[in-house]
């Protein structure tokens, strides 16, 4: 699955992971005590909400977007000198573009939360007072976000394009690969659907839980320090009273609980999803071959194996009800948290209900984030399962000897 595609696969990974703390650190650790000017998140510290809000494309932003890129650069420059394979060009380059690009994205929603402050405090100020706000200035509001988010659909579209092909390309290693060892893997039981349907799904749902994680984890770097400082604002919590912090902590205790309790209720459905493909894959090869041999496939042979299958689906569905219960319950609930979290401070009136707008996009996009496991379970359960799947079939590799690369990757 990876070593196909991705040069030394396990220390590209753990490379990619130390190399982003390093450069966060970097950040957050040098280069803003050296230059307070560079710093982006003071921009929206209470001292600054009076004032004039910072342009998309203000200068300490561009700094911002001048070191992600450079970080985004290097990157692959380090894997040209301490290795590479036939499929670099995609696999590091093609990885560090898509994260530098959602970095870019995610910005611009630090951009639009920012924007509603402005907006929805011109809304109720026009709602509670009429003729108080002039048509000018509501408009030329609303078209301070228009250049920005057109920019913005551009860049979405065309990631979204490329994105496609790099997990095509991905999914073109792996048939190559496999079908290198063709000879070692054509005995084994559903090698067809392994190479066709698993790589397929494979590649498919990577494409929505990779863009998910990179997504989330872009968020938080950009939205974690906007909730921290906008909490100054929120003077108490129901039943805990003045926390320091404390959008912050709710929306992090909140994620973390759902995350938590996803991965209890759901831990049989990765082994019983992975069962199901099995029984699937013997009752589809009895037909086949029965097909071309009237001996097989017999009712009481496709009998039976429609019997283990009725049993796995029916386990399988009892398990997904009480899943379905506790991931619906916990998300229907976490649609209330900053409700109740904002509830002292909206009944004494000590905000505006742009702060409101404001927090509650932050909110929802911090919590979001970090209820990506709860959110995305069930494609994770059905990655797991096909991971499972391809390990257990790339187990009749070993100890075959590796192949020169050339001879398994073709370049499209």
């Amino acid at each position: 699955m990876f070593r196909s595609f991705f040069p030394h696969p396990k220390w590209f990974f753990l490379s990619a992971v130390a190399y982003s703390g390093l450069a966060i650190a970097v950040w957050f650790g040098l280069l803003e005590t050296w230059q307070p000017a560079l710093d982006w998140a003071s921009a929206y510290t209470p001292e600054a909400v009076e004032g004039e809000r910072p342009p998309f494309l203000s200068p300490e932003k561009l700094w911002v977007y001048v070191y992600i890129l450079g970080c985004g650069v290097l990157f692959p420059l380090l894997w040209i000198v301490h290795g590479q394979n036939g499929w670099y060009r995609w696999s590091v380059c093609g990885t560090s573009l898509i994260v530098v690009v959602s970095y870019f994205t995610v910005q611009v929603s630090v951009f639009v939360n920012d924007w509603y402050r402005n907006f929805y405090d011109i809304v109720q100020r026009a709602l509670s007072e009429p003729g108080s706000v002039e048509a000018s200035d509501y408009w030329s509001q609303l078209a301070t976000v228009l250049p920005v988010l057109m920019v913005n659909i551009t860049v979405l579209v065309v990631v979204s394009f490329f994105t496609k092909h790099y997990l095509f390309r991905w999914r073109t290693a792996m048939n190559n690969y496999y079908m290198h060892y063709w000879q070692r893997l054509r005995k084994v039981e559903g090698a067809a659907q392994r190479i066709q349907e698993d790589t397929q799904r494979f590649a498919r749902i990577m494409e929505s839980l990779g863009e998910g994680l990179v997504d989330a984890i872009m968020t938080l770097i950009a939205f974690l320090p906007l909730l921290l400082s906008l909490s100054v604002e929120v003077k108490a919590l129901p039943f805990f009273g003045e926390v320091d912090g404390s959008l912050m902590y709710v929306a992090v205790g909140s994620a973390l609980f759902g995350t938590v309790l996803m991965a209890v209720v759901g831990i049989k459905l990765p082994g019983l999803e992975f069962n199901n493909q099995k029984v699937e894959a013997a009752f589809r090869k009895e037909l086949v071959y029965g097909e071309d041999d009237g001996e097989l496939a017999s009712p009481q042979k496709i009998g039976e194996l429609y019997e283990a299958l009725r049993k796995n689906y029916f386990r399988l569905f009892f398990h997904y009800l009480y899943f379905g219960v506790f991931r619906f319950g916990y998300l229907q609930f976490s649609n209330f948290i900053t409700l109740i979290a904002l509830g002292p401070t909206i009944i004494s009136g000590a905000i505006t209900f742009g702060f409101f707008q404001q927090v509650s996009n932050a909110f929802g996009r911090v919590e979001g984030s970090l209820q990506f496991i709860a959110n995305a379970w069930p494609q994770i359960i059905d990655l797991i399962s096909i991971h499972k799947r391809l390990k257990s079939f790339e187990s009749h590799i070993e100890g075959a000897p590796v192949p020169e690369q050339q001879e398994w990757i073709t370049r499209l």
